[in-house]
């Protein structure tokens, strides 16, 4: 290796532990950007804090919310509470969550530290299936609930801050039931 080489790789060595120190340095000092309660009303994120990378709207579990408070009394009378027995006359005009082989119910999750504060979760109505030849539920499979991941934001007090009443956020996963299927039963061991 000659000297014009080394100096090159001597170069890019300094470049990469300057730039090493000061994204380490920036990390450390990461300002947290607070809001007031003022900021903070009707459980609404300030607008310029939301980027278009968090369009929740998109998410069935907030879409879900609107209709299940539009609907609100209504559809809690004609929500099924246990497994219910299906009927191939009833089934075909109901919403898939309802003939599915494993049918579910949702109810809204509320979190007044999350963004969004309101989510549909869903519920698996039975622990078993129901069998399509007969319409009752059936112990040869179990009902399961399925989850999608979803970004959301945890409101925390506001770290290093002189008044006490403000709040930052982090981004936070979280695992959203949003329906339920039919598995093979764990083999007992």
């Amino acid at each position: 290796m000659d000297s014009t080489s080394t100096g090159v790789l001597c170069a890019l060595f300094l470049l990469w532990l300057s730039a090493g120190q000061v994204h380490g340095r920036s990390r450390r000092h990461q300002h947290h950007h607070c809001f007031s309660q003022e900021q903070l009303q009707a459980g609404e994120l300030p607008t310029h804090f939301v980027s278009r990378h968090m369009n929740w709207d998109r998410h069935a579990p907030v879409q879900l919310v609107r209709l299940l408070e539009h609907e609100g009394d209504q559809r809690r009378k004609r929500q099924v509470q246990g497994c219910p027995n299906l009927q191939l006359q009833t089934a075909l005009h109901s919403e898939p969550h309802e003939r599915s082989l494993s049918p579910w119910k949702y109810r809204i999750d509320e979190d007044e530290n999350r963004y969004p504060q309101k989510l549909a979760f869903a519920e698996c109505l039975c622990s078993g299936c129901i069998d399509s030849k007969t319409g009752r539920e059936t112990s040869a499979l179990n009902s399961v609930l399925m989850h999608q991941t979803m970004m959301v934001l945890r409101r925390k007090p506001c770290p290093h801050s002189a008044n006490p009443g403000t709040f930052a956020f982090d981004v936070d996963y979280i695992k959203v039931p949003v329906g339920c299927t039919c598995v093979l039963p764990r083999a007992s061991g």
